[in-house]
């Protein structure tokens, strides 16, 4: 899956579409990348001297990995509601490749919880357990 289907699926955009492309597709899980440039925006002002990604857009592109895999199927808005066990292992830097791996521990009524690991180089940059809840339709009154 290319940024074009990644683009139907997901409502972010630039600059903070944090995956390039999905990998792999299987039940309950995906895999996906980013790849990490100088030119991305928050190099600028994140420090410039020796740019580092922010730990939190680490973070925003393990989610948005959670949510292709929990939209794939049906296009729907999804929210972060909880990080859990969140652990960052080393600094992500310019020309680095991330890979998103997610997979579902479980679903419930519109409630999805994934655990998801971010590599670079085969060596895992963080870890965290995300809960997503799908957005309820309005009730009329």
């Amino acid at each position: 899956m290319d940024v074009d289907e990644i683009r139907r699926i997901l409502p972010q955009r630039y600059p903070f579409l944090m995956v390039d492309r999905v990998l792999e597709w299987g039940e309950g899980r995906v895999r996906a990348l980013k790849n990490v440039t100088v030119n991305e925006p928050f190099f600028v002002g994140h420090f410039p001297d020796r740019p580092v990604m922010p730990g939190v857009l680490i973070l925003e592109g393990m989610a948005q990995t959670v949510g292709l895999l929990i939209c794939r199927d049906r296009p729907r808005q999804g929210y972060l509601v909880s990080v859990e066990r969140a652990r960052f292992r080393r600094p992500v830097t310019p020309g680095d490749q991330l890979i998103y791996e997610a997979e579902r521990e479980r679903e419930r009524q519109g409630f999805y919880r994934a655990r998801v690991f971010a590599y670079v180089n085969g060596a895992a940059v963080a870890e965290a357990v995300l809960s997503i809840a799908e957005e309820q339709p309005e009730q009329e009154t």
